[in-house]
């Protein structure tokens, strides 16, 4: 029973986060993942549905990862199918990619379909190029490229290609670089299943995807496994891996495995109310991270990922909160390799009922309140103060000395402060 490894999404060079160890986790998890579900289980091909790269034009030390992992599986006698991502296909024009380059170096079969006459046609790998492979296990892969919108237009003229081929030897495997509808949320170009229908019709068996960085499964034909490692912390809730997979006649047992090396997410909220102090935010902040590190939920040993949300309201000047020393603090306490903190809380807002007929004056004592009323430091002494903003207005009008702006503000506030 043949059985092979499904990859998508691996991109490697990944540099979001301006980390070397950051992008170094891309190579780490792709050459454990091939290390435990390929050449420890033996087997007989490994296929890698689109994006081995992060980006188009890569740095040496990002193909010599790339060179390292392949060699892994040549060496196990595993050979390795691609075809090429949005992030890695070749720009309009050229002739040549990365993926060509280790191609040509034997380290990988990169199946490409050819366009003749307007018409897709498939020809067999080669040795050099070829747009499908007949492996020895009884299964044939076909590739394809990426279409990006005119895909539902490609898929029409894969299958009518598919069609003209001799019988296949077994199953058919097609690797895919595009995202199924429904599957995330606010996600443009997304096929229909109904677009995927025809490549069924012409006798594909597994649909190998490539694209959407979540695992998924959809009608017992069609795969994703999702990013071999999380790109970003809006997608560290879903699930992801790679498929080791057994083709019989019973049907198709495709496994997700994510026991390999992956960077770990640690996702916290802080829900601000509006009556903490700026301190109090800090220190609940500080507990927080000290409360997931007791849990075991945040582990500083393995350096992870950690984002820290604060929502809400604060009392006080939103921008009286140092993000960036709070920040360092947090990603100290933590060890985390990345600390992100998304400070999101607005400022608590009030707005008395103004009566139509309020004087100037009036109007400016109900806003210089609610402004006062908003921080927790002056809420309690907000209409005295409020009347003083309107006297040091009155004052600054009247073009009065700075000295004397200051020295009425000292007792205003100690004034204040007394009676409060």
């Amino acid at each position: 029973m043949p059985r092979f490894l499904h990859l998508a999404d691996v991109h490697l060079g990944f540099d979001r986060y301006d980390s070397k160890e950051r992008t170094k986790d891309f190579y780490l998890a792709f050459e454990d993942a091939l290390q435990k579900y390929a050449i420890d289980t033996q087997v007989d091909f490994v296929i890698i549905a689109g994006d081995l790269f992060e980006h188009r034009v890569i740095q040496p030390n990002i193909l010599n990862q790339a060179k390292i992992c392949f060699q892994m599986l040549k060496a196990a006698g595993i050979p390795a199918i691609a075809i090429e991502g949005n992030h890695d296909n070749r720009p309009y024009g050229t002739v040549t990619s990365w993926l060509k380059y280790l191609a040509e170096d034997e380290l990988v079969i990169l199946l490409e379909p050819d366009r003749v006459d307007d018409r897709i046609v498939y020809e067999p790998w080669d040795g050099i190029a070829g747009g499908y492979y007949d492996l020895p296990c009884g299964v044939r892969v076909l590739g394809s490229r990426w279409y990006g919108a005119s895909a539902p237009r490609a898929i029409l003229q894969l299958s009518e290609a598919m069609q003209a081929l001799p019988p296949s030897p077994g199953h058919t495997v097609m690797l895919f670089h595009q995202g199924l509808e429904g599957q995330i949320a606010r996600y443009q170009g997304a096929l229909k299943y109904n677009d995927l229908l025809p490549l069924k019709e012409a006798g594909v068996d597994y649909l190998a995807l490539g694209h959407i960085h979540k695992s998924y499964i959809e009608q017992g034909w069609i795969f994703n496994p999702g990013s071999t490692e999380t790109n970003s912390v809006e997608e560290a809730k879903y699930d992801r891996g790679v498929f080791l997979v057994e083709l019989s006649e019973q049907g198709i047992d495709a496994q997700l495995k994510q026991d390999y090396q992956q960077r770990r997410w640690v996702r916290l909220k802080l829900k601000a109310r509006g009556q903490e102090s700026l301190e109090q935010i800090q220190e609940n902040a500080i507990e927080l991270v000290q409360s997931a590190i007791r849990s075991k939920e945040l582990n500083p040993d393995v350096r992870p990922m950690v984002e820290l949300r604060i929502e809400g309201q604060v009392g006080f000047d939103r921008l009286d909160l140092d993000v960036r020393k709070l920040q360092q603090e947090l990603q100290q306490l933590s060890n985390a390799l990345i600390f992100l903190l998304k400070y999101e809380a607005e400022s608590v807002e009030f707005a008395s009922p103004i009566p139509e007929d309020a004087s100037r004056t009036q109007i400016e004592q109900e806003i210089f309140t609610d402004l006062l009323t908003a921080h927790n430091h002056y809420k309690n002494r907000a209409p005295e103060l409020a009347k003083g903003l309107i006297g040091l207005k009155e004052m600054q009008l009247e073009e009065r000395s700075t000295s004397e702006l200051y020295q009425f503000v000292e007792e205003l506030l100690e004034t204040s402060s007394n009676s409060g």
